[in-house]
């Protein structure tokens, strides 16, 4: 298998994350009180490009959005031919350890 290099765009997803939350009439407010958080620092530095959420945090802000993460993420690479070749390794090593 060919290595991939991916890289996940911070700036382009937290346009994303800002544009998703738009969509579904959330405020920054919201979205720290379906979470937990305490102050909405965190939730502005996803926005910003800054930082990326946790997986976690990923998953609770999929949900609430509607959406897949691969649907909030901008990926730097073929995200689509990566799955191909970890579905085609998982599928190979599976029939290799029989």
């Amino acid at each position: 298998m060919e290595p991939m290099y991916l890289s996940i765009q911070q700036k382009e997803t937290g346009k994303q994350i800002k544009k998703l939350l738009m969509e579904n009439g959330y405020t920054v407010k919201d979205v720290q009180s379906a979470m937990g958080f305490e102050n909405p620092q965190a939730i502005y530095k996803w926005i910003s490009g800054r930082s990326l959420p946790s997986l976690d945090n990923f998953v609770i802000l999929s949900r609430l959005l509607h959406t897949s993460i691969e649907d909030i993420l901008f990926v730097d690479g073929d995200i689509v031919l990566l799955m191909g070749y970890i579905l085609n390794y998982r599928f190979n090593d599976k029939s290799h350890a029989r």
